[in-house]
C-alpha cells in the first residue's frame, strides 16, 4: 500500500468517522488500508496515484453502463448549465416515472426520493398508513437501509419480537419487527399464522445482496405473495440493488411475481444520489398530496439525476444488452470457478443478469449458501487473501465477504480474462500456502 494512501487515510479520520463516509468502505471486514479513487471510467477505477483497477464494484451496483459514460455525462453537464436544483416539478420527473411504469408493470405509481434507504422507509410508512397495522416482516441478511425500524434481528426464537442491532434505535421501535430467516417459506407461514392480521407489510430482498448474493428457491416468492394476499399484507420488494441489474423488469420478473410496492437506488439515476418507491395505485394515492401518509424531500426527482437516468435508460432498452451483460458475467464467474476447482479451493458462485457473487465455503461437501445462517459459516479468512491478491493485482472487488459483486457493458474481453488469470493465480499461491 502507497505511502501516499496511508496519508490520506490518516488525514481523513481527523474529521471523518473511521475516515469513512460508509462502513463498509473502510475494509473493515478485509483489513489494511481502503484505497482513494480519485476517477473512474469504463471499467477502471483508478487511485490517486493513477493506478488502474478492472472495478467489479461498480457504486455498488449503478454503474451498468460503466463509469462515466460519454452519454449519461453529457446530459449531467447539459443539466447542470440549467441550474442544479429547483424545488419545483419538472418534466424530466415525469419522462423517468413513465418509462419506470412502462418497464415494471407492477409500478402504477412511483414517488422519487433521493436515495435507497429513503425509499424503502417511505414504503414502510406508506404500508402501515395504508393498512393501519404496524409490524413489519423483515429478513436474517438483508439490508433495505438504516431507517430504525430495519436495524433489527430476531430475538431468542425464531418467531419472536426483534431487537435494536444498532444503538440509537428505540426497543419500541424494533418490537414491531418481525425478524425470518431468508429462503425459508415454512417461517413464512408460521409467521402469518400468528401475526398475520397484525402484519403492516414484509420487506425484502428478492434476490440478496448483502450476505453476499442468494438467489432463493421459487416456493419462497410463491409463498411470500400467497400469505401477503391472504392476510392483507404489502409485500415489498426492495430492488435497490436487483432493479434494472437483473433483467429489465428486475428480479420480479425473474421470479414472476407481482409485489405491491417496488423500492429502487441510485441506477434509475445512473448513479447519482436518488431513490424510488412506487406500486400499486391504490396503495400510492395513499401518499401526501392525495393522502395522509406524509413524505417530501427537496430533492427528491433532482434535475441532475432525472436527465442522467433518461439517457441511461436508452441504453438499457437496447435489444440484447441484458443478454451480453449476462454473457460477461457467465463467463468471468465460470472461469473463476473453473480455476478455484483446478487449484483444490472451495469456491461456490451465484449469478444472474450482471449480478453476481462469490463464496468460499470450508469443505468440498458444503453447498452454496442458502440464507445468512450458512453464509456467516463461510471460510472468511480465505475470502480476505482472495481479494487482498486480486486487489494487488489491480482488480478491485467488493471489499466484503458479504457483499454481491457486478459487471457493466464496458467490460471487455480483455478485463475478463487479465481478472481470471488474476484468480488463478491467487489460487495457486492460496493452495500452496
Amino acid at each position: 500500500m502507497s505511502t501516499k494512501n496511508e496519508q490520506l487515510f490518516a488525514q481523513a479520520r481527523k474529521h471523518i468517522p473511521g475516515g469513512v463516509n460508509s462502513p463498509v468502505r473502510a475494509f473493515a471486514g478485509v483489513g489494511g488500508t481502503p484505497i482513494f479513487m480519485h476517477r473512474a471510467n469504463g471499467s477502471k477505477i483508478y487511485d490517486t496515484e493513477d493506478n488502474a483497477y478492472i472495478d467489479y464494484v461498480g457504486s455498488w451496483g449503478p454503474m451498468i453502463l460503466g463509469h462515466a459514460h460519454p452519454k449519461v455525462i453529457d446530459a449531467v453537464k447539459k443539466a447542470a448549465d440549467d441550474g442544479l436544483s429547483f424545488g419545483t416539478p419538472t418534466p424530466f420527473e415525469t419522462t423517468v416515472a413513465d418509462k419506470i411504469c412502462e418497464l415494471v408493470p407492477s409500478v402504477e405509481m412511483i414517488r422519487m426520493t433521493s436515495s435507497g434507504t429513503e425509499a424503502t422507509m417511505s414504503a414502510i410508512r406508506l404500508a402501515r398508513g395504508f393498512t393501519g397495522r404496524d409490524k413489519i416482516v423483515k429478513f436474517e441478511g438483508c439490508y433495505h437501509g438504516h431507517s430504525d425500524s430495519l436495524l433489527v434481528k430476531a430475538g431468542s426464537g425464531m418467531l419472536d419480537i426483534g431487537e435494536p442491532t444498532s444503538k440509537g434505535v428505540p426497543a419500541d421501535f424494533a418490537k414491531h419487527t418481525i425478524t425470518l430467516p431468508y429462503n425459508n417459506p415454512q417461517a413464512i407461514i408460521d409467521c402469518f399464522a400468528k401475526w398475520g392480521a397484525e402484519i403492516a407489510c414484509v420487506i425484502v430482498e428478492p434476490i440478496a445482496g448483502n450476505m453476499n448474493m442468494i438467489i432463493p428457491e421459487q416456493a419462497f416468492h410463491d409463498t411470500l405473495r400467497a400469505q401477503c394476499t391472504e392476510h392483507g399484507a404489502v409485500l415489498v420488494f426492495d430492488e435497490v440493488m436487483t432493479g434494472f441489474r437483473v433483467g429489465l423488469g428486475g428480479a420480479q420478473a425473474h421470479f414472476g411475481i407481482e409485489p405491491d410496492l417496488t423500492c429502487f437506488g441510485k441506477i434509475i439515476g445512473a448513479g447519482l444520489p436518488v431513490g424510488a418507491f412506487g406500486g400499486k395505485e391504490e396503495i400510492m394515492s395513499c401518499i401526501a398530496p392525495l393522502g395522509g401518509v406524509y413524505q417530501a424531500g427537496t430533492l427528491s426527482g433532482n434535475p441532475l439525476a432525472m436527465r442522467a437516468g433518461i439517457a441511461m435508460f436508452e441504453d438499457l432498452i437496447v435489444d440484447g444488452f441484458y443478454d451480453e451483460l449476462s454473457a460477461k458475467v457467465d463467463y468471468f464467474i465460470d472461469g473463476i470457478q473453473a480455476a478455484a476447482d483446478k487449484h483444490g479451493i472451495h469456491l461456490r458462485s451465484n449469478k444472474l443478469g450482471g449480478m453476481f457473487g462469490m463464496f468460499f465455503v470450508k469443505d468440498s461437501d458444503t453447498a452454496t449458501p442458502h440464507d445468512f445462517d450458512e453464509v456467516t459459516h463461510c471460510d472468511i479468512e480465505a475470502f480476505n487473501t482472495f481479494f487482498h491478491g486480486m486487489l494487488n493485482r489491480g482488480i478491485y472487488l467488493a471489499p466484503s465477504a458479504y457483499e454481491a459483486g457486478f459487471m457493466s457493458s464496458k467490460h471487455s474481453q480483455e478485463d475478463l480474462d487479465m481478472s481470471i488469470q488474476a484468480a488463478d493465480d491467487v489460487f495457486a499461491e492460496m493452495a500452496n500456502a
